[in-house]
């Protein structure tokens, strides 16, 4: 049985065109409706194993947080169900069911009951909510004196002092310092090795590579995709990346992966190939060596400006590396209808051993989002090896020198 059903779900709410008309709804005794339901969320259907990790993305207003809140019992759904086994500790908007007079001490005994944890239970917790906190003798001082970093630190601290059988994180990991985010994430993987079921919404698409197992795709408050990570968030980037005339196409490869292309078409990405100094294409390279990583462009219409980049994931989809032209001083342009253009990146591969995905994208501006004429993700895979190099772990080579003194 799943973990978290979700089935069919809506959420509605009713917008009136004045007050007016909300008033003489409620006094119209034929109980003719002044108001028109404005939908936030409309069919949404998936399910999460116990012990699995879903992540949640979307565009702000696709209804992520409304989800959320119907999950946890705060709201109710105007049409659906959802069923939920086992405790739930959820980590929605900060603060929330804090009293800003009580300490931090006080409201940590207050929302452990919210979450179903006994007054006395709760208090032989403190210490160990005080020590992940960590915010010092703020514990003792009101909630209104709090940052919103120590409200986070707090609330995370209370919801996770008890592992729940599901967890639900929203944005609020985002305030946090950098510090703090890696304490959380290190606790929610131990979680997650127990069995915990994680819910988790975050803009963050190496949080999301990272944590989860599997993602879904919100748009406009229906469920747009799911699948993999890499190929959710794919569709992701270039759902914020599209314009008027913009197209979105995936396929899968025959390893498996995902490939997806976006953009207006304008200029298109004719194709890829790397290169050591020789000149001579290649599909390994050695830690450190030089390489050229050339993208050949065709412009179909005339345009301005044009801005190319490339960045490389490593096997899990996490980015290890990106830059465009626009950052290097090197722009483009303008180019007239018809003709062709290669871009050669030079660099040295200090990456460590293992395969990596290259992504390709031509563009206006500084970002992709701002035009986005071509993206292909995956549009080439090559692998690293290390042949002279000493031994060591990890997805970047530093070369290191040491004294013994």
């Amino acid at each position: 049985m799943a973990a978290v059903a979700v089935e069919g779900l809506g959420k509605a709410f009713r917008q009136y065109p004045s007050r007016w008309a909300r008033l003489a709804e409620w006094l119209d005794p034929r109980g003719r409706p002044r108001h028109r339901l404005h939908w936030v969320l409309r069919g949404v259907t998936f399910a999460v194993a116990p012990g699995e990790a879903v992540g949640l993305v979307g565009v702000n207003g696709a209804g992520k947080s409304t989800l959320l809140k119907i999950v946890t019992g705060t709201m109710a759904p105007t049409e659906g169900r959802v069923r939920v086994q086992g405790r739930v500790a959820a980590l929605l908007e900060l603060g929330l069911g804090f009293h800003p007079e009580f300490t931090g001490r006080q409201n940590a005994v207050l929302a452990g009951q919210l979450l179903g944890l006994p007054a006395g239970t709760m208090r032989a917790l403190l210490p160990q909510v005080e020590e992940f906190a960590e915010i010092g003798g703020y514990f003792d001082e009101p909630v209104r004196v709090y940052s919103s970093g120590m409200q986070m630190r707090l609330a995370f601290a209370v919801a996770t002092a008890v592992r729940p059988d599901v967890l639900i994180v929203d944005e609020a990991l985002s305030v946090g310092d950098a510090y703090f985010q890696h304490k959380c994430f290190a606790r929610i993987r131990e979680f997650r090795a127990a069995g915990t079921t994680l819910l988790f919404v975050s803009h963050d698409p190496a949080a999301i590579v990272q944590l989860c197992d599997r993602a879904v795709l919100l748009d406009g408050g229906r469920v747009a995709q799911e699948g993999s990570p890499e190929g959710v968030l794919d569709a992701y980037n270039a759902l914020i990346a599209r314009r008027e005339a913009a197209t979105l196409r995936q396929q899968v490869l025959p390893e498996g992966g995902v490939r997806t292309e976006s953009g207006s078409g304008r200029v298109r990405v004719a194709g890829v190939r790397l290169c050591n100094e020789a000149g001579e294409e290649i599909a390994l390279a050695r830690v450190g060596e030089a390489v050229r990583l050339g993208v050949r462009l065709r412009a179909r219409e005339a345009v301005e400006a044009l801005t190319v980049g490339f960045m490389l994931r490593d096997r899990v989809g996490a980015v290890v590396f990106g830059t465009n032209t626009f950052h290097l001083g090197a722009p483009l342009g303008p180019l007239a209808a018809g003709e062709e253009r290669e871009v050669v990146f030079s660099f040295p591969v200090n990456l460590g051993p293992g395969s990596y995905a290259v992504t390709v994208a031509a563009h206006g501006g500084a970002v992709h989002v701002e035009e986005n004429f071509h993206w292909v993700d995956r549009m080439m895979v090559f692998e690293v090896a290390n042949v002279d190099r000493p031994p060591f772990v990890g997805t970047a080579w530093l070369p290191v020198r040491v004294q013994v003194r």
